[in-house]
């Protein structure tokens, strides 16, 4: 961490800063854009802090190259130059990043799974759900789930995306039998909980340099994160070495 950025009740990591680059860690319910709630959101928290830093006036450029659901924390890039958004973009939308999370299953999750279905997202409520191939306007989503710890009838996982589908790691794993912990929507999560997915790990090639980066960040130490502290912990030390 470089520096670190309070906005209201929200204080967000800065992890690495350069003339075409900004990674950060989102905290959860932070929106990421600007919507209909008139929160706050992480873009303008973070275009102020790049015009206060280096006293910019008026409008400072940063681009949104990939989104993270607003009940989801964990890392983020941002580009600072219209070239690196560009790239960036299409990087992300062709998958060529290396994005790991972390998940807080339901159920006892037994041994690695593949997941593939179709998704179909609800224009009016926004809510995404599992059809057939054929139904117009489904989208492909796959990815990639491997238990890490089970407790308590719970399972850590790592989750790797192969698609960027809106919702996708919450709604496949519901329709595979393990919903998210906390996850109000499609897992039954009751008020007050806190949805147990992060994004722990991204690995990118930087847009001008061309040369491999990591970004991570542990989770909260809270909530269904507690009782696999240890187990997390190693993840990470396995991760980075």
């Amino acid at each position: 961490m470089i520096d670190r950025v309070h906005a209201g009740k929200f204080v967000i990591d800065v992890l690495y800063e350069d003339n075409h680059l900004l990674a950060v860690v989102k905290p959860p319910n932070l929106p990421v854009q600007a919507d209909s709630s008139g929160d706050d959101d992480l873009l303008s928290i973070m275009k102020r802090y790049i015009g206060n830093k280096y006293q910019k006036p008026g409008n400072v450029y940063l681009g949104l190259v990939h989104r993270l659901d607003r009940p989801v924390g964990g890392v983020m890039v941002l580009a600072r130059t219209s070239k690196a958004a560009a790239r960036l973009s299409a990087a992300f939308a062709s998958h060529e990043q290396d994005k790991r999370y972390l998940a807080v299953l339901q159920g006892d999750m037994s041994g690695a799974l593949t997941l593939e279905d179709y998704l179909l997202k609800d224009g009016h409520t926004g809510m995404v759900r599992v059809v057939s191939p054929d139904t117009p306007g489904a989208k492909l989503a796959r990815l990639r789930t491997r238990p890490v710890a089970a407790r308590e009838g719970l399972t850590l996982a790592e989750v790797t995306l192969y698609t960027g589908r809106a919702h996708q790691i919450r709604v496949q794993h519901a329709h595979a039998g393990f919903p998210l912990w906390g996850d109000a929507r499609y897992g039954g999560g009751r008020p007050g909980q806190q949805i147990a997915l992060w994004a722990a790990s991204l690995a990118l090639e930087h847009p001008t340099r061309r040369e491999p980066m990591r970004f991570s960040a542990t989770p909260p130490e809270a909530g269904a994160w507690r009782p696999f502290s240890g187990e997390i912990e190693t993840w990470f030390e396995e991760l980075e070495g």
